[in-house]
């Protein structure tokens, strides 16, 4: 069982997969790390002011689809999610689809109609993880994004909330609690790593703070437990942390980072966390600089973990690049080949 983040959504590493491929390629070739995306995904000038007129003219949504070449990720969004008959027609009926190259050098126009380049566009919108998926309102704000991979029952409700208009009345998170059920153990796993509760997040030591958000019915949070933390280049990484747990149902008390008094719902909530598990780092200040979303496998949850730990966060802002770098190893690049089976 592959580890599903109910949420929306992390994929990170696949730019290493690209690495692999030559520089260049012979006339008439394909990138082998490309997967051709739908049909029926629109064709645009990527003037985005007018791709959501006319996209409202015709009483949709525009959704811009983030994706970089070798992402396996990407491919299993195509494949699983677009590729099933019910989802491609809901997503034709409700939304124009735009794929922008998380790499790209092609010309967009942004909302603020400046002229700009796909992956300087992608770089001020801090897509970190491919695929990204960013819906926009009819007035050009953002009606949900979707950091990385959700399996397709959660990504119907996804379409379903974006689609009905639904993000003025119900937050995200709680739609998708109410309508997407998983088979899951209906626990809270233990670990010796983690803070024992009450929690007061404001103590802090040298090290930063990661706080793991969950909750009892999560086959991912399962998953995680079971095949992600214990695998020893996570392992290793994690008493470098301040480790909590959050329940995101809970109505028990904490402290957070910044020395406030909240229940952990509401916590949750505040911090907009849509799935579970979500990972989110504090640094000693108290102040957020990173989190996951998404689909993880244990070379991106050590990459994640390794990327706060080590402090390149501070150097590197693209977070792709950092992994990128970080899967040179012969041990990364057989997760990679594991991955991509």
């Amino acid at each position: 069982m592959r580890i599903l983040l109910c949420s929306l959504g992390l994929l990170f590493a696949a730019a290493s997969l690209a690495a692999d491929a030559p520089a260049t390629l012979a006339p008439g070739m394909v990138n082998p790390g490309y997967h051709e995306p739908p049909s029926w995904f629109k064709e645009s000038f990527l003037d985005l002011r007018e791709d959501i007129a006319e996209a409202a003219k015709g009483g949709r949504r525009l959704m811009l689809y983030f994706y970089q070449d070798g992402c396996p990720y990407c491919a299993k969004l195509l494949r699983e999610n677009f590729g099933d008959r019910d989802i491609a027609a809901k997503t034709r009926k409700h939304f124009d689809v735009i794929a922008i190259n998380l790499w790209g050098d092609r010309e967009v126009t942004d909302l603020a109609g400046k002229a700009t380049t796909e992956k300087a566009f992608a770089r001020d919108l801090r897509v970190q993880f491919t695929p990204t998926l960013l819906i926009f309102d009819e007035r050009g704000g953002t009606a949900l994004r979707l950091n990385g991979y959700i399996p397709p029952h959660q990504f119907h409700a996804a379409l379903d909330y974006a689609g009905g208009r639904l993000e003025k009345k119900q937050a995200y998170g709680d739609y998708l609690r109410a309508h997407v059920r998983e088979a899951a153990s209906g626990i809270l796993h233990a670990e010796p790593w983690l803070l024992p509760p009450p929690l007061d997040l404001s103590r802090r030591d040298s090290r930063p703070t990661l706080v793991l958000f969950e909750q009892k019915v999560c086959a991912a949070c399962d998953e995680m437990h079971a095949e992600g933390f214990p695998r020893p280049e996570v392992a290793e990484l994690l008493p470098l942390f301040r480790a909590a747990r959050v329940d995101i149902a809970a109505g028990e008390r904490l402290k957070t980072p910044q020395g406030r008094q909240t229940t952990m719902r509401d916590w949750a909530r505040q911090l907009k966390i849509a799935y579970t598990p979500s990972l989110v780092f504090f640094d000693g200040g108290g102040r957020e600089v990173f989190r996951v979303e998404g689909y993880v496998r244990p070379f991106h949850l050590a990459s994640a973990l390794d990327y706060v730990a080590s402090g390149a966060y501070r150097k590197q802002p693209e977070f792709q690049r950092f992994v990128e770098a970080r899967a040179t190893s012969a041990g990364a690049r057989q997760e990679r080949r594991e991955l991509a089976q």
